[in-house]
């Protein structure tokens, strides 16, 4: 290495080290650690925003409608398009000399072994998505494909299906299910995740958003750049961690009544919902150590039951040949699938793929921060293989079982239960003709109030640190202040429009984030490249 290319280092090091130091945090009232005006922008306008749609719900209602249609009828091709840049750059990591590169530097060393890693940032990434959407999103693909074929502009996807072929139906539905819970949601965690990371552990910088874009923007991230960054981060991660606890508690609720007859509606939502906070208030409070990882081991430990027990008493040949098979579908199909430019398929690329990236895109300042905390050590390449692939051979084999199940169902037994059944509950209603129906749903139930805990208490701690500006350890005060609001946004979404009011916040402020991964891309690429010349 040259004498220039040392300087060129050294200067590189200090500037980032002064960039540190233009982090300010004040505590403020009622011991809150407040960074700047982060913490208050933030904390005002999403109060502003619970007031309002309480106070005029049906006019919100209208107001969420239009701004998802909005979004995603005009930008679908955006966030398909951001989707494929995302995979593409986390392979590029994978393969190139850029992955020898170690979150922490040379001499660092794991914090955590792999299976506590692997179950925290897993219950994290989408646990309730895929208690959720498990069973029906594998069965509404096939029902819409073996009915009606693919391939005109109501179609639910742009991949041509035989009317009548159970078989050919099945694999295409199972492919687009797997586009949707694959590679594409785990880079757009992976970029963040990799970004907080490198520029924390290797650079010095705050554990916050604004830190990955100092390649980018310089000490302007420690200005109203950053500020603003910081506050777009902490509205993505609250609504898309509300959109997740809304669809937790309509799933409770409707377990709970399929199970023991409690109630279904809005105020056995909210119930559900200020009971399972107070459970994520109390992890939250323990701890990333003693309540986050452990309640994340324990909801590993019951999927892996739950999974296991659908996959050796339903049946097994053909959910083990559907696995093999879904994955050679989902290879031949993803150019088809995720190719953004002239879709004839309005209702899947629009109704589907935009809202499940936005989606994503939204949990991945939640989900890649935590995972960014929980990283330390690593090199790039086994944080890309981990975070990337092996969560979604995990998705596509949860998918395979529970969606797969159902669909054997209806083609082997003519059972249509779970098939006509509304969304919350069609988990149950697959389970309900396998043997130990009864305990197997409150297993169901469990792991969905598991999953909402671990969310909302990682949700809260991630919120935390980025309002205080980086600080891993904040207040404990401020920790329930994110934790109470996160409930009280989910029970205000589901009063000003339930399902749809969820999804069109998720929708919205998934937009301007998926601009800002964009740019991490640009930024990650600069400083790895920077740790590998401190390599030779």
């Amino acid at each position: 290495m040259s004498a220039t290319d040392d300087t060129d280092l050294l200067i590189d090091k200090i500037d980032y080290e002064v960039g540190q130091d233009n982090i300010q945090t004040n505590i403020g009232p009622f011991g809150l650690d407040i960074h700047n005006p982060v913490f208050l922008i933030a904390g005002l306008g999403i109060f502003a925003f619970v007031i309002g749609t309480l106070m005029v719900p049906e006019q919100a209602t209208d107001l969420f409608k239009a701004m998802r249609n909005f979004v995603t009828t005009n930008f679908s091709w955006f966030f398909l398009l951001a989707g494929d840049i995302f995979v593409l750059f986390c392979l590029m990591l994978i393969v190139t000399p850029l992955g020898k590169v170690r979150l922490g530097g040379a001499d660092a060393r794991p914090d955590y072994g792999y299976v506590g890693w692997f179950a925290m940032l897993f219950a994290a990434g989408m646990g309730i998505g895929l208690m959720f959407y498990g069973v029906s999103e594998p069965l509404s693909h096939f029902s819409t494909s073996f009915a009606e074929g693919a391939g005109s502009p109501d179609s639910w996807a742009p991949l041509k299906g035989a009317p009548g072929d159970a078989q050919a139906a099945t694999q295409l539905g199972m492919a687009a299910t797997i586009y949707h819970w694959g590679l594409h949601p785990w880079a757009m965690y992976a970029v963040v995740a990799l970004a907080l990371g490198l520029f924390s552990y290797n650079k010095g910088l705050p554990l916050t958003i604004r830190s990955a874009f100092y390649p980018i923007f310089g000490d302007a991230v420690w200005g109203w750049v950053g500020h603003i960054i910081d506050v777009v981060a902490v509205f993505a991660t609250l609504f898309g961690l509300a959109t997740s606890l809304g669809f937790g508690a309509q799933q409770a609720n409707a377990g709970l009544n399929y199970v023991f007859g409690i109630p279904e509606g809005t105020g056995t939502m909210i119930v559900l919902i200020v009971v399972i906070t107070g459970f994520a208030m109390t992890s939250v409070l323990a701890g990333l150590d003693s309540g986050v990882k452990r309640a994340s081991e324990i909801n590993m430990v019951l999927a892996a039951i739950l999974l296991l027990f659908v996959l050796f008493v339903g049946p097994t040949g053909d959910i083990i040949k559907g696995f093999f098979a879904s994955l050679g579908a989902y290879a031949k199909n993803l150019p088809a699938l995720s190719q953004p430019f002239g879709r004839e398929d309005a209702n899947f690329s629009q109704g589907w793929t935009a809202f499940y990236w936005a989606w994503w895109i939204s949990w991945s300042p939640f989900v890649g921060m935590f995972i960014a905390r929980v990283s330390r050590g690593r090199t790039v390449r086994e944080f890309i293989i981990c975070v990337l692939l092996i969560p979604s051979l995990v998705c596509v084999l949860w998918m395979t079982v529970f969606g797969g199940t159902a669909i054997e169902q209806v083609v082997q037994d003519g059972f249509t239960g779970a098939k006509d059944a509304a969304l919350p509950v069609q988990l149950f209603e697959m389970l309900s003709q396998l043997p130990l129906a009864k305990i197997t749903s409150v297993i169901g139930i469990v792991l969905v109030v598991v999953f909402f805990i671990t969310s909302s208490d990682s949700g809260s701690l991630v919120i935390d640190t980025i309002t205080a500006g980086g600080k891993t350890e904040g207040p404990v005060p401020q920790r329930v202040f994110w934790c109470t609001f996160e409930g009280l946004v989910a029970i205000t979404l589901l009063l000003g429009g339930g399902l749809t009011a969820l999804q069109a916040m998720a929708v919205t402020t998934g937009f301007p984030f998926a601009m800002l991964l964009l740019l991490m891309c640009v930024s990650i690429f600069i400083g790895l490249r920077e740790e590998l010349q401190k390599l030779k």
